[in-house]
């Protein structure tokens, strides 16, 4: 497999209400690529969003569900999520201003 670069890393913020709970304390969620790991998660987040500085970042693997529809079984797919903490002299990041 390819390399991974800093802007496949990043798939999607999740929008949930613990998630921007914990906006207040400058800690953000996003789903990521499930080959990165965490020195490449911190990377992304400062290159793709100018002015952060991150402080830690956690992670969670999650496994696909069972699924089946008639006869049929199958899964979903595995995704990862990951919890980014900002240092307290960064920027927040603007995609969740509005929100």
């Amino acid at each position: 497999m390819a390399a991974i670069q800093y802007y496949d890393v990043i798939l999607k913020p999740v929008l949930t209400e613990k998630s921007m709970a914990g906006m207040g304390e400058k800690k953000y969620t996003f789903l990521v690529h499930t080959d990165a790991n965490k020195t490449q998660i911190k990377e992304a987040v400062e290159k793709m969003f100018a002015g952060t500085k991150v402080k830690r970042v956690n992670t969670v693997n999650y496994d696909g569900k069972s699924k089946r529809r008639g006869a049929t079984a199958g899964k979903t797919a595995a995704t990862k999520k990951a919890v980014v903490w900002l240092t307290e002299d960064s920027k927040d990041i603007e995609i969740f201003a509005g929100l």
